[in-house]
């Protein structure tokens, strides 16, 4: 009992002692004219404690020690100055950039986008504001490297150099966002862009912070529900926005105040929209047109210029509240949403209503068709105590709980049921030991996922995660060096029914009753370590290379080890890795089922200095076991099960099923800008992503095409104008049951114009989306053929700060 007394004491004063140098830092930020900066932050870096300039460039900070002062202004590059821990003066001038700097969060050490040594992407401030869309996946496509799943243009997921579903962890505030968006492509994500603060989309080694299965990178939506800087007046923000191509009427609001370090936070968004017009365009056949024509040759195909069920009507509420003080910071938030959207091409065999009764019922479309009502309830906490002079530098718990409930209703009732109930806390130590700073953290997940009703093709499930992670950075001159490691418990327990696994042997019929009562309980261990390094070179300002390399482990979603059963979104039969065919018969074997383990090489050339600048990234992902959908050849009818697709009706389901086989995926993405004039701006963007197995074994299903797309950007008076082309190439890299997608070119045009009215910052814009009304299909959709992009669309919109 001495011994661990004496044990606890020194580990008290090691953590609890109170330094005894104190120093106060003065000096000024000066641009290369030598003329002051103001608003420029300073902080010691690695810490919370920060001032800003005054009007004459002028600043002072208290310090406890030694370490370094971070100096940050939008629009110039970062600068570090070393201090000793005495009283000093020093003079920082700082070099205009060609790109916006902003800090990432969820890079967790205070980096901005130009420090990053993984590639990342921010959207943020009005060109998040005018790029903002329903879901995630539409408002991030744009960006080089990044591609949609589009169902329609309410479900849409981010596809990341190839890689989505749970290879691209989405987080709100650095923890998942607990929906069922990863089980099918026709759930939407419940992250509401219109409300974020900035968007972050990150690749390489800071993803494993958050899960060691985003392998292909994380998208952060950061919002500042829970404030954590002190608010000192009333502020607030509100917009509207009318789009043409679907009638849509969106409207949102912002409202934060504070007084003595209480903190208050509110916003809202509310979205009303009908079906979406498109180009005109063929259908595809039905199947009973099919044999109606059988022996005609040449029959005209039914065409369309809307995408019917396409409807949405959203509303999100939030609230939040903090105590900011000079060590401690507290808050809560709470948030509801409520979202009721369209399912498009979502067959079924009872949807018979009356054409000339559709217009009469437009009001009741609701009832008249297959929608998922989406509801959320979000709690989330934060708790972070600094400690300014210690080795310790910081302490900071997030804690949520998630219930989300995910309901399809067809011809008014409520068909199946999709609920995901989450736990997630995420507990971290920020420390300098010599001259490494970094972070520790624990990560613990707990998800309760369930689903009752015809689309339940995966079984209920629970799944708990436990990790310990590690993300250190050392600089040795010009060089900053980043190491990062994960270890992770990965348990999951289901109860899978073994009577859904026969279907066509009329010999067994009498044993049914007692094969439905026959459950097996399901529970399997997975340990995932992962690992990463990397480094990035400043050797020259404002130019530098960065690159690195990053081993990942994941085990499969419940989704890909149980389904079993009809996915009638799809048009499938989705069958598990855990499952085996036999003889027509489906058996549960799930034995060793290996992790999905990623290699990743990232290779980053970036200069932002000037009038010319550019990004430049080079990958390549060497993917074990890739988990991946492969059709086996045979087809589902509900009367005869499975068999062969030559003998079966052509109502019958293809069969797919999860496989796991050796893939590799590689390519480049990059973004270049010159600054022709002090008002015009050019940039030529693109991406390029070759998805493989290996062993010239053919190409990856779904993969986006290739983009390649310029911008013009011309600032005059109180007018801001862009005009941008991007051409998307034929994508005829595509598996046996995949057909190509021709290419086509997209341009959007828009003018923003800045009002002003005294205490009301106003801006007027308005964008064109598809100038030309251009026909296209995205290749990596599910029902490419039944959902083309919308047609040209007019946005127009007013909003507001104060």
């Amino acid at each position: 009992m001495k011994q661990v007394s004496i044990l606890s004491s020194a580990v008290a004063a090691a953590l609890f002692s109170q330094s005894t140098m104190a120093a106060v830092i003065t000096g000024q930020v000066l641009d290369k004219n030598q003329q002051p900066i103001s608003n420029a932050e300073i902080h010691v870096h690695g810490k919370s404690q920060s001032v800003v300039t005054d009007k004459q460039g002028q600043f002072k900070i208290d310090v406890d020690n030694k370490g370094q002062l971070h100096i940050s202004k939008n629009n110039f590059i970062d600068k570090r100055v070393a201090i000793n821990g005495e009283d000093q003066n020093v003079v920082v001038t700082l070099t205009p950039t060609s790109v916006e700097t902003v800090v990432v969060y969820a890079s967790a050490l205070h980096k901005n986008s130009l420090e990053m040594i993984s590639p990342v992407n921010v959207l943020a401030g009005d060109e998040l504001k005018d790029k903002a869309k329903p879901t995630l996946g539409e408002t991030l496509k744009a960006l080089p490297g990044v591609n949609a799943s589009y169902f329609g243009p309410v479900s849409s997921s981010p596809i990341i150099r190839g890689l989505d579903g749970p290879r691209v962890k989405i987080t709100q505030n650095g923890l998942d966002s607990s929906d069922a968006s990863r089980i099918g492509p026709d759930h939407a994500t419940s992250n509401d862009s219109l409300a974020a603060e900035q968007i972050e989309v990150l690749r390489g080694p800071a993803t494993l912070l958050y899960g060691s299965g985003a392998i292909g990178g994380v998208v952060n939506v950061v919002d500042n529900r829970i404030p954590t800087d002190n608010i000192e007046s009333l502020t607030g923000a509100a917009q509207y926005t009318h789009d043409t191509v679907s009638n849509t009427n969106t409207y949102a609001a912002k409202l934060e105040t504070g007084n003595d370090g209480f903190n208050f936070h509110f916003d809202g968004t509310k979205r009303k929209g009908h079906d979406y017009d498109t180009p005109n365009f063929e259908l595809p056949e039905e199947h009973e047109e099919h044999e109606e024509h059988e022996g005609e040759e040449h029959e005209e195909h039914e065409t369309a210029n809307s995408v019917e069920n396409t409807f949405i009507g959203s509303q999100t509420v939030n609230f939040g509240t903090s105590y900011v003080g000079d060590h401690l910071t507290l808050g809560v938030s709470y948030g509801r949403i409520e979202t009721d959207y369209g399912i498009p091409a979502h067959e079924h065999h009872h949807h018979e209503e009356e054409e000339e009764d559709h217009d009469e019922h437009e009001g009741e479309e609701h009832e008249e068709s297959v929608f998922a009502q989406l509801e959320q309830d979000r709690w989330q906490g934060y708790m972070s105590y600094a400690l300014h002079d210690n080795w310790i530098e910081n302490i900071s718990l997030r804690v949520g709980y998630t219930d989300y409930k995910h309901a399809e209703i067809e011809d008014g009732a409520v068909g199946t049921v999709f609920t995901n109930k989450t736990t997630e806390a995420r507990a971290t130590v920020e420390h300098k030991l010599g001259l490494w700073h970094g972070m520790a953290g624990y990560h613990y997940t707990e998800s309760d996922y369930d689903a009752d009703g015809e689309e339940a093709f995966t079984p209920a499930s629970v799944t708990k995660t436990n990790a310990l992670f590690v993300l250190e950075e050392r600089q040795f001159g010009d060089v900053t060096v980043e190491l990062g490691a994960r270890l992770e418990d990965y348990q999951i327990d289901s109860a899978v029914s073994m009577a859904e696994h026969h279907h066509d042997h009329e010999e067994e019929e009498e044993h049914h009753d007692e094969e439905e009562a026959e459950i097996i309980n399901y529970s399997e261990d997975f340990t995932n370590l992962s690992l990463s390094a990397g480094a990035i070179w400043q050797y020259q300002e404002g130019q530098s290379v960065a690159l690195s390399v990053s081993r990942s482990e994941r085990a499969p979603l419940s989704a890909e080890l149980l389904s079993n059963g009809i996915h009638i979104a799809t048009g499938t039969y989705e069958l598990g890795l855990g499952y085996h065919i036999e003889d027509g018969e489906i058996h549960f074997e799930p034995e060793d089922i290996e992790q999905e383990t990623a290699t990743n090489f990232d290779l980053s050339f970036r200069r932002f200095i000037g009038d010319f600048g550019y990004t430049v990234n080079f990958f390549y992902n060497d993917i074990e076991n890739y988990y991946y959908q492969q059709n086996t050849g045979l087809v589902f009818d509900e009367e005869h099960g499975l068999e062969s697709a030559a003998d079966a009706d052509e109502d019958a389901m293809a069969v797919y099923q999860f496989t796991s086989k050796d893939a590799k995926l590689y390519g480049i993405e990059f973004d270049v800008h010159y600054q022709v004039t002090p008002s015009a701006l050019v940039k030529v963007f693109g991406d390029s992503t070759t998805a493989k197995l290996k062993d010239d074994k053919g190409y990856l299903p779904r993969i986006p095409a290739n983009k390649l797309g310029s911008e013009l950007q011309y600032t005059v008076s109180d007018w801001k104008f862009s005009l941008t082309g991007t051409h998307y190439f034929e994508q005829s890299d595509i598996t046996a049951y995949e057909t190509k997608t021709d290419g086509y070119t997209l341009f959007d045009a828009s003018a923003n114009y800045q009002l002003d009215l005294g205490p009301v910052d106003t801006q007027l814009y308005i964008n064109v989306d598809n100038l030309t009304d251009e026909l296209g299909f995205v290749h990596s959709s599910f029902i490419k053929e039944k959902a083309p992009l919308p047609g040209r669309n007019f946005s127009l919109g007013i909003r507001g700060y104060f």
